[in-house]
């Protein structure tokens, strides 16, 4: 087994699609042990110790972390508080796959006393595509517009909400219920997700994408006064956003989302073949001339030791396991909090888990 700079034993809380596969990842490189709240499920042969313990309790989450260099948490957003307030007392490396943008702050206020780093936030949006976004805006002299737009759909949609939950419901609902941060004519603000929609072709097919909370993770404070316009949306099959707006609001079951989840999950179970758009777009001055560069990349399912894995859990998991490999080389500080943006991307994708996505970008 590689050794890799001061990191080797890593806890991972949460064996679910993504938690299941982040474990395989890093158990290449790393001493994995797996922690969920029941046996897991899939049926794959775990090549790393897997134990059942209930992790939403804070004094099993102080025994799991024992004896431990770092912990990746794959659990819902709302346990990451109490997950990152250990590791911070415990002085271990944090990583987790948050969207939510308060539980991000608060992780954050305890990067400023961290001995060990902080780094959530480690996924597809936000993550990834905060890496590519840092990357393109690093190319201009002075920045007017960043948009960054990513989207986990079905290949092939039917019904008129046209999707299939294949990541947490919860995840996505509070996506879709909680304002999001952006930049708008200079200023920094909080804009009602579930709104500002546009529409866009991709290749042919017509998609819609509205504002979600969440996705830009710690960008808005990078680049508060240097950029004009700056925000992120989900990317949907039309009609979508109209029909979830219509649920959460107009039957109110913004009230009882445990209902909504059931409701949800039932209708519209996840389906093997899917995709993961991810399209960012920059604009500003370089040598005094208005310059446009753009990312656009389309990833689907693909087979990792000996498993097909859908797109959004493969990319999601991969960028994870690429920042702690990241750190684990030293290529990253190596205590405090770590924002996605000044990740390098050309050191992201020439780990071997950011080797996964196939790309190349100059630095």
């Amino acid at each position: 087994m590689l050794f890799y700079y001061k990191m080797n034993k890593i806890a991972v809380l949460g064996l679910g699609k993504v938690g299941t596969l982040v474990g395989l990842l890093l158990h290449e490189h790393f001493d994995v042990i797996g922690y969920d709240m029941s046996k897991p499920h899939y049926k794959i042969q775990y090549p790393f110790p897997c134990q059942v313990a209930d992790i939403s309790k804070t004094e099993t989450i102080r025994e799991v972390v024992e004896n431990i260099d770092a912990v990746v948490s794959a659990l819902p957003y709302y346990l990451n508080r109490r997950i990152a307030t250990i590791a911070h007392q415990k002085g271990i490396h944090y990583f987790d796959l948050t969207e939510d943008v308060n539980t991000t702050h608060y992780i954050e206020s305890l990067g400023k006393s961290a001995s060990s780093v902080l780094a959530p936030q480690c996924g597809l949006a936000p993550g990834l595509i905060g890496i590519i976004g840092g990357h393109l805006a690093s190319k201009f002299d002075t920045l007017r517009d960043i948009e960054l737009r990513v989207g986990a759909l079905p290949r092939y949609p039917n019904g008129q909400l046209s999707y299939s939950f294949t990541w947490s419901p919860a995840g996505v609902l509070n996506e879709y219920l909680n304002d999001a941060e952006a930049i708008q004519n200079g200023t920094r603000k909080m804009l009602p997700s579930l709104d500002g929609f546009e529409q866009m072709n991709i290749e042919g097919q017509e998609y819609e994408a509205f504002t979600t909370s969440g996705g830009l993770g710690t960008m808005c404070e990078t680049f508060e006064g240097k950029v004009d316009t700056l925000n992120y949306k989900t990317i949907r099959y039309p009609g979508h956003g109209k029909l979830m707006r219509f649920l959460l609001y107009e039957l109110i079951l913004k009230k009882d989302l445990t209902k909504l989840e059931e409701i949800l999950t039932n209708a519209k179970p996840p389906v093997d073949e899917d995709l993961v758009h991810v399209y960012a777009v920059v604009e500003g001055l370089i040598d005094g001339k208005m310059r446009r560069k753009e990312f656009f990349r389309t990833y689907f399912p693909k087979e990792i030791a000996g498993h097909t894995w859908r797109a959004i859990s493969w990319t999601t998991a991969a960028s994870l396991a690429a920042v702690v490999e990241l750190v684990a080389q030293g290529k990253l500080p190596q205590k405090g909090f770590i924002k996605q943006e000044e990740i390098n991307v050309v050191d992201f994708f020439a780990t071997k888990n950011g080797a996964l996505f196939n790309t190349q970008l100059e630095s």
